[in-house]
């Protein structure tokens, strides 16, 4: 189970990752956005951890006071649930 949980997680912390980063770019060249819906999807789905890095990494979406407070809560909310759920099944 914790090998699956650890694909899991970094799978979806690589798709926030990136995400955040193609939403970037998109607003640099003035093109169509990826919905706001759909970042807070992955970072709900356990991708906070690396949406908030991105976040701060690209500067995007700092501005926003639902992402640069909610990402990072939601991303400290996760790592203490896999803290422990390792501890608790490892």
């Amino acid at each position: 189970m914790l090998k699956f949980l650890t694909l899991y997680l970094l799978i979806i912390n690589l798709i926030g990752f990136y995400v955040m980063y193609a939403d970037k770019q998109k607003a640099k060249r003035g093109e169509y956005r990826i919905r706001e819906k759909t970042l807070w999807q992955v970072a709900l789905l356990g991708g906070a951890p690396f949406c908030s890095l991105a976040m701060e990494l690209f500067r995007h979406k700092t501005k926003h006071t639902m992402f640069k407070f909610g990402f990072p809560t939601v991303a400290i909310i996760q790592i203490l649930c896999v803290i422990y759920i390792v501890s608790r099944f490892a």
